[in-house]
């Protein structure tokens, strides 16, 4: 059986990760494809009670490192892996790139405890594509302000949304092969479409 294709979209907040995941899913499974949705920190009963733990309180970077981790191992093991040894697609709203950057860049986790952690948690389940929405701060603020009770990640400073979408940009940067970083600055369905035309040429070998 042929492996399935692991996708996840990264970005900053407000950077439209939600609606392109959904619309990205539809046109996959208009192609015939078998596909899997999830998020993370959730995914699985516990990931998603991890997700509301961090969420609503704000642990220290190490210990929300180890959260999120715990979350992912579970993630990876019981949806992720399966999926793909089952010849189906997975998307996933955020994954180990964001811990790169929330918990290390701006939470300073030490990067060697990350590394490590990504190793025992998903090994080798790397995403086969990483879609980055890249998107000026003001305007993701904007956004996330516009549909109201923020997180206390969006409810953080101008700067540290501009910190955010430098980090990951520079993982884009840094890993061309698995990343493609995709102007989310455009309506959605301009996104969509570019989106749509990465996949393509880079997974499905020319598909209509």
């Amino acid at each position: 059986m042929t492996r399935g294709k692991f996708i996840t979209f990264e970005g900053g907040e407000g950077s439209g990760k939600s609606t392109q995941v959904a619309l990205l899913a539809e046109r996959l499974r208009a192609a015939g494809l078998g596909i899997v949705v999830t998020r993370e920190p959730g995914g699985t009963p516990l990931g998603e009670g991890i997700r509301s733990l961090v969420l609503d309180a704000a642990p220290e970077p190490t210990t929300e490192l180890l959260l999120f981790a715990a979350a992912r191992a579970e993630h990876v093991a019981k949806v992720i892996r399966p999926a793909l040894d089952h010849g189906t697609w997975v998307v996933c709203d955020r994954f180990m790139d964001s811990t790169r950057v929330y918990q290390g860049l701006l939470g300073g986790a030490p990067g060697d405890l990350i590394g490590a952690l990504e190793i025992r948690t998903i090994a080798p389940t790397y995403p086969d594509l990483t879609l980055v929405l890249d998107l000026p701060a003001e305007a993701g603020l904007k956004r996330t302000e516009a549909r109201g009770a923020l997180s206390r990640f969006d409810a953080e400073s101008t700067d540290y949304h501009k910190r955010l979408q430098d980090g990951f940009l520079a993982i884009a940067r840094a890993e061309p092969a698995r990343c493609a970083v995709i102007d989310a600055d455009r309506s959605a369905e301009d996104v969509a479409a570019d989106i749509w035309s990465t996949v393509k040429s880079r997974l499905l070998g020319g598909v209509r």
